[in-house]
């Protein structure tokens, strides 16, 4: 069994490498190098480059080394046909990321809920010179809280912030149920499901249909000082909306994970805006170890001829 591995970091490759070969004791893996044609019977890929995919037709399977596939989908759509043709596109299921989201939403949700980024400001601003003043928490039972998107990670978000006995809506193209939340499903109950909430928790996919979704005509439905939590994709949100909500009021403050562009430009203005916060992509982050195993798992079924999960639908985007 060959197997073909990309990574963008050079240095990340042997530990990939001995981890794929320790979970395939029969498998040789090898990083992928510029020229590199040679056959491979399965790719484990992030973020590769176009040019990876000549003469792969014969790959049984690539998997992606993350949630989100959207880095290879926007290769097809450039130029169609750079994904070999009939070859299966797998995603990964969970693999430790999805508590590790909950974890940073919760985070946010209780920091805002208590106002603590109010006294962090407080104490940057003012450096013990301001009275010592206690703030009015929101009330919990009108810190309404919605997610968007309702996968794998968005599902886990929700339940677990509903856990909490917070207040807890969430939003999906097609419906779900999850116990403790309230959903909405479509783009005719967009409107309803964003209708006077205080805080928004994005974990949408990204396709073209929800690229800008995160835009002024959606802050306008939030209540008044609502708050937002990008955990998905840069490209959901419009960053000069984003700018203007906070400059005048209609948004009081942003946490941002991700960003159109990553690294994020040290010219940017949200380094210098106090009311956003700013992580580099570290909200969910794939974990070596159970990514392998999950990867050497599905391998495995395929050999035996039997379905996996986390199959993407190219059409869809997920």
């Amino acid at each position: 069994m060959k197997i073909l591995l990309h990574t963008p970091h050079a240095e990340d490759a042997p530990e990939w490498i001995a981890a794929l070969e320790r979970a395939l004791p029969a498998a040789h893996v090898r990083r992928w190098s510029p020229g590199d044609t040679a056959e491979a019977d399965y790719a484990v890929l992030w973020r590769p480059p176009a040019e990876l995919f000549v003469r792969r037709d014969n790959l049984r399977a690539m998997f992606v080394l993350g949630a989100g596939v959207d880095a290879l989908l926007a290769l097809e759509r450039r130029a169609p046909g750079t994904l070999p043709s009939g070859v299966p596109l797998v995603r990964l299921e969970d693999a430790g990321m999805a508590e590790q989201m909950a974890e940073y939403a919760i985070y946010a949700a209780l920091r805002y809920m208590r106002r603590f980024d109010e006294y962090e400001l407080a104490q940057r601003e003012n450096a013990g010179a301001a009275p010592w003043r206690p703030l009015e928490p929101h009330a919990r039972d009108a810190f309404h809280i919605g997610v968007m998107g309702l996968g794998m990670l968005g599902a886990h978000v929700a339940k677990r912030l509903a856990d909490l006995g917070l207040s807890v809506r969430g939003y999906s193209r097609s419906k779900k149920t999850i116990e403790g939340v309230t959903t909405f499903a479509g783009a005719s109950a967009l409107p309803t499901f964003l209708d006077g909430l205080k805080l928004v928790v994005n974990l949408l996919p990204s396709t073209p249909d929800t690229e800008g979704i995160l835009n002024r005509d959606l802050f306008a439905r939030l209540a008044q000082g609502a708050y937002l939590v990008n955990l998905a994709r840069g490209t959901h949100l419009v960053e000069a909306h984003l700018i203007e909500a906070l400059d005048t009021g209609r948004l009081a403050a942003a946490t941002l994970d991700v960003f159109a562009q990553e690294p994020l430009p040290a010219a940017h203005p949200f380094w210098r805006m106090p009311r956003v916060t700013i992580t580099p992509h570290i909200s969910a982050l794939t974990l070596r170890e159970p990514a392998v195993r999950q990867i050497a798992r599905k391998i495995e079924a395929l050999a035996r001829g039997e379905t996996i999960g986390g199959i993407v639908d190219l059409d869809r985007g997920y």
